[in-house]
């Protein structure tokens, strides 16, 4: 539904395009009932003519805007129903969403203590572990030192300690011994 001026959209719903209509419908009746009272001698006259255009328009105008509501009231329906789908299949991404992270949360979980373990066996301190997982989620040294509150140099020659406890020359090679095994489970069956 658009405004005629201005092409702007105008809301069809509501009470008030069914009250305009009746008015409209009120006005061509009592038109209708005019002419009729007035019983004019000849119907070439402007008055005559002047009633028929009102009654016209009216008629024309009341089933204009009656459509125009029609079409309204199905428009929002439709975008109701749309809503109603929508939401729903946004719940449905959501709740496997929400499965997905539960799942991987328990893999994590096992994943977290296996690193963990592998940690005290390496001797690891305390201060070296917290280095050592930041390094293997990808962080710089740089990165490390400002989530830890320490020095970039003690966080480097923690690196270097955690690296020579674990045997492997660097950052790239921490991340290999843990992760060099992961594959998708396409890989794991020898799928590509």
């Amino acid at each position: 539904m658009t405004d005629f001026d201005s092409g702007n959209s105008v809301p069809m719903t509501g009470p008030l395009p069914v009250v305009l209509a009746t008015f409209l419908l009120l006005v061509t009746v009592g038109g209708i009932v005019d002419l009729a009272f007035d019983r004019p001698s000849t119907w070439r006259s402007w008055h005559v003519a002047v009633e028929l255009l009102l009654v016209v328009a009216s008629f024309g105008f009341a089933v204009l805007l009656f459509g125009y509501w029609r079409q309204s009231v199905t428009a929002l329906a439709d975008a109701q129903a749309s809503l109603a789908s929508a939401s729903q299949a946004l719940a449905e991404r959501q709740r496997e969403r929400d499965a997905w992270r539960a799942n991987a949360e328990q893999a994590l979980a096992g994943f977290g203590a296996a690193i963990d373990r592998q940690f005290a066996q390496w001797q690891l301190t305390r201060a070296e572990r917290e280095v050592a997982l930041l390094l293997l989620k990808g962080l710089g040294h740089k990165q490390v030192a400002a989530q830890l509150g320490r020095s970039e140099r003690t966080v480097r020659q923690q690196a270097v300690d955690v690296y020579r406890k674990a045997g492997i020359q660097g950052r790239a090679e921490l991340a290999a011994f843990f992760l060099q095994d992961v594959a998708l489970p396409s890989e794991s069956r020898g799928q590509t």
